[in-house]
């Protein structure tokens, strides 16, 4: 018995067009892994945004995505069209090129006072790259990975697609959503492969002092916890206010071995484009994340490694210069925020995001009789109504607040917080 099956068919009758077959309804089998994949709500939001803007409307999203809103240091721009007209476009190693990777480690050593040789070093296409890498070549199915909520979006998925297990911790935001050594004491299990650590934080741009670092890693000194490692996400490190001073996790005593340091330079040094980053952990760690690597994208780009290298060298005054603006941009927003009667907010002392909390107004009604259950819809309402994008904060794991990116010119700050006051005393 001869079986015909679609593609045959089209062998046969030239005239059946691929179109013709997906009349068919054939279903498309996604995998499970894939299916239940969250799409990040950044974007989601970001994508409205773009879809409206497209149509001549008037939005303010300038708030909504995490992005610096100035310009790279000169060196970094002066470096990109050297490397370019030098012709360093050929593939590099997988792990980055040896001068870039020495400059990490220089840069490690004296701002971070940390010490690693550069085959502890790998360069990634961003510090999302090198998070999914390092997951990925540490843990499997039966492992738990802790996450502290509010978390960056991306990291639940990330641990589900190695097979482990997310392990979402609260934190408080009478605590500035740091996350306590008792919480996380009462978290750990035999289970436990990694503590995931972003400090400063996105969202909640809360930067966790020497002392609070100390007090998590007394906890991990524990004979019962020399099992755990520490991902140490600091890709916001140079962003920090009021005189504190970033302390790297690796720096304290006994963690140099247990952890896994991601940076990048994105954000401090404006980069975003530029799709940089890296992870630094012990040999065989990187080893491991390597070979991942290797199969998935190779080399960074080699002109974005070039320009790498001099972000890492540039004059530090200019990010200096940059930080201070930002504290300024910081203070604006949160005064402006704390003003509208029944929304509170911690004070933030790094990264560029306020982490405000809006559930006191869910539950009322619009003017079209619209009822805001959620920060979702009080997003979508602030969107479709006053044309101003937030994120709400179910994406981070904390749906009673929306997220605030303060990376932008002070007159988009004081156009956005103003009109999400009127947003929420308008609700009735």
């Amino acid at each position: 018995v001869l079986v015909q099956l679609p593609w045959t068919e089209a062998l046969v009758n030239p005239s059946l067009r691929l179109g013709d077959m997906q009349q068919n309804k054939m279903p498309l089998r996604v995998s499970p892994l894939v299916a239940e994949m969250g799409e990040s709500k950044t974007v989601q939001i970001f994508s409205k945004v773009s879809d409206m803007k497209s149509r001549g409307e008037l939005v303010n999203g300038a708030l909504c995505v995490g992005q610096p809103d100035f310009a790279p240091p000169p060196e970094v721009v002066q470096a990109t069209a050297e490397a370019a007209a030098k012709g360093l476009t050929s593939y590099t190693g997988v792990t980055g090129t040896l001068e870039l990777r020495t400059a990490i480690c220089s840069y490690l050593s004296d701002k971070k006072s940390v010490q690693y040789a550069p085959d502890e070093v790998m360069v990634a296409c961003g510090g999302k790259q090198a998070i999914f890498q390092a997951i990925l070549a540490l843990c499997q199915a039966g492992d738990e990975v802790l996450i502290p909520a509010p978390f960056w979006t991306s990291y639940p998925d990330i641990v589900k697609m190695s097979g482990a297990k997310p392990v979402i911790v609260q934190t408080l935001p009478e605590a500035g959503y740091a996350l306590e050594p008792a919480t996380l004491a009462a978290s750990l299990t035999s289970q436990t492969r990694v503590l995931i650590i972003c400090n400063p934080s996105n969202p909640t741009g809360n930067a966790m002092n020497r002392d609070q670092l100390e007090a998590l890693a007394e906890v991990l000194r524990k004979p019962e916890y020399q099992h755990v490692y520490v991902m140490s996400d600091e890709i916001y490190e140079r962003i920090c206010f009021d005189g504190l001073q970033h302390v790297s996790f690796a720096a304290l005593e006994g963690m140099r071995d247990r952890t896994l340091t991601i940076n990048g330079f994105s954000k401090a040094f404006s980069m975003t484009g530029y799709r940089l980053g890296y992870l630094a952990a012990p040999a065989p760690i990187i080893k491991a994340a390597t070979k991942v690597q290797s199969q998935i994208t190779s080399c960074a780009c080699s002109i974005s490694q070039a320009a790498g290298i001099a972000a890492l060298q540039s004059d530090p005054a200019y990010i200096d210069g940059k930080v201070v603006e930002l504290q300024a941009k910081r203070n604006e927003a949160l005064s402006l925020l704390l003003s509208i009667p029944g929304v509170t907010c911690p004070k933030p002392e790094g990264a560029f995001y306020l982490f405000p909390d809006v559930s006191s107004f869910f539950g009322r009604s619009t003017k079209a009789g619209e009822v805001i259950a959620d920060a979702n819809q009080l997003c979508l309402h602030l969107l479709g109504e006053y044309k101003v994008a937030l994120v709400p904060g179910d994406a981070f794991g904390a749906d009673k607040c929306v997220r605030i990116s303060y990376a932008a010119t002070l007159e988009n700050i004081q156009d956005a917080i103003t009109k999400l006051g009127f947003c929420l005393q308008a609700l009735v």
